[in-house]
C-alpha cells in the first residue's frame, strides 16, 4: 500500500460520547484535505464503548486504523504508539475530544510544505477551562522553560505536525516516563507555530484531573532537568553555613558573654525544620532514583491487544 501523505494520530480514552461527532468531522476534513491520508486511533484501555465504536468506523472506512492497548498505559504512551504505527510523510498528533480543531491542521500542512519539520499549535484562548487550571498551566510552562537547557514553546500542548524524519528520530527515544512535547523540542529541527483558539470539550469530562496534572508536571521536569538535585545541594550548603553560624553564636554566648543559651522552643523548631528539609531532599532523590529503576527494567512502553486495518510498517 502506498504511503499516505498525512497521518492523524488520536489517543482515545473513554470517549464514547465524542466518537460519533469526531468521526463525522474527520470524514468531512479528509474530504476537504484532498490528499492521501489515514487516521490512527489508539485506544488506551477504554472501559466504555470507545473501542467498539472505533472498530465499526474502521470496518466502514479503510482510512481509519485502530491500535488497541491491553490496558490503560497513559496518554503519552498512546501518542507514542500512534507515532510508531503512523505511515504518513507528515504526522499530526491531536486529541480526540475535539479541542484540537481539524481545520488548524490545514495551516500546519502549509507550514510543513514551506520546509518546517515541526509545526505546533499555540493556544491564544482556551474555552471551558477553570481559572485554576489556566493559571497553573501558565505557571508550569514558564517554570519548566526556566529549568531546562532547551527551548520549549510556551502555551502549547501535544497538538503538532511532525515531518517523517522527526517521527523516525522520535521513535528511537524509548524512555519510560514520556513527555512527548519536551522530546520533540529536544530533537530540534526547524520548528514554528500556528495560533488557534482552543474550544471546550464537545462532551465528557477531562482526562487530566489535578492528580494527573501534578504527575505530568513532575515527569516533565525530572525528564529534562537536574536542577532539583542541584537545588538540594545548594540548600544543603546554605543550611550548613547557617548551622555553623548558629553554633558559633552559641559558643560566643556561653564562653564570652557567659549567658546561658536560651530558646528550647527555637531549638526544637530548628531541628524539625532541618529534618523536614532532609526528608524533602530525600524525596527528590527518590524521584530520580525511581526513574533509573524503571528505565533499567527496559519493559515495553505499551502492550497491543489488537489492531484493525494496521499493516506492518518497514520503518516501525
Amino acid at each position: 500500500m502506498p504511503r499516505p501523505v498525512l497521518s492523524l494520530v488520536l489517543p482515545v480514552f473513554n470517549e464514547e460520547d465524542v466518537i460519533p461527532e469526531l468521526r463525522t468531522r474527520l470524514e468531512a476534513f479528509l474530504k476537504d484535505l484532498d490528499v492521501a491520508s489515514e487516521v490512527v486511533f489508539v485506544d488506551d484501555g477504554s472501559s466504555d464503548r470507545s473501542c467498539e465504536l472505533l472498530k465499526v468506523a474502521c470496518a466502514e472506512d479503510a482510512r481509519f486504523r485502530l491500535v488497541s492497548f491491553s490496558r490503560n498505559f497513559g496518554h503519552q504512551r498512546a501518542i507514542t504508539a500512534g507515532v510508531d504505527f503512523a505511515r504518513g510523510e507528515a504526522v499530526v498528533v491531536m486529541d480526540a475530544d475535539l479541542q484540537d480543531p481539524p481545520g488548524v491542521v490545514l495551516e500546519m500542512v502549509e507550514k510543513w510544505r514551506e520546509g518546517y519539520d515541526v509545526v505546533y499549535g499555540r493556544r491564544r484562548h482556551r474555552e471551558g477551562e477553570t481559572f485554576f487550571k489556566l493559571v497553573t498551566a501558565k505557571i508550569f510552562y514558564r517554570v519548566f522553560a526556566a529549568m531546562i537547557p532547551i527551548e520549549v514553546p510556551l502555551d502549547t500542548g501535544d497538538f503538532r505536525l511532525m515531518s517523517r524524519r522527526v517521527v523516525l528520530t522520535l521513535r528511537g527515544l524509548r524512555e519510560t516516563h514520556r513527555f512527548v512535547r519536551g522530546l520533540v523540542a529536544w530533537l530540534g529541527f526547524k520548528q514554528t507555530a500556528v495560533l488557534y483558539d482552543r474550544p471546550g470539550r464537545f462532551a465528557g469530562e477531562t482526562k487530566y484531573p489535578l492528580r494527573k496534572m501534578l504527575r505530568f508536571a513532575v515527569d516533565g521536569i525530572t525528564s529534562f532537568s537536574i536542577l532539583p538535585l542541584r537545588f538540594a545541594a545548594y540548600l544543603g550548603v546554605f543550611i550548613s553555613i547557617a548551622a555553623i553560624g548558629y553554633a558559633a553564636w552559641a559558643v560566643y554566648a556561653k564562653y564570652v558573654r557567659h549567658d546561658a543559651v536560651q530558646g528550647w522552643t527555637a531549638l526544637v523548631v530548628l531541628v524539625a525544620l532541618l529534618a523536614s528539609v532532609q526528608l524533602l531532599m530525600i524525596g527528590v532523590l527518590g524521584e530520580y532514583i525511581g526513574r533509573i529503576y524503571e528505565e533499567v527494567k527496559r519493559r515495553p512502553l505499551y502492550v497491543v491487544k489488537e489492531k484493525v486495518n494496521v499493516e506492518a510498517d518497514d520503518d516501525a
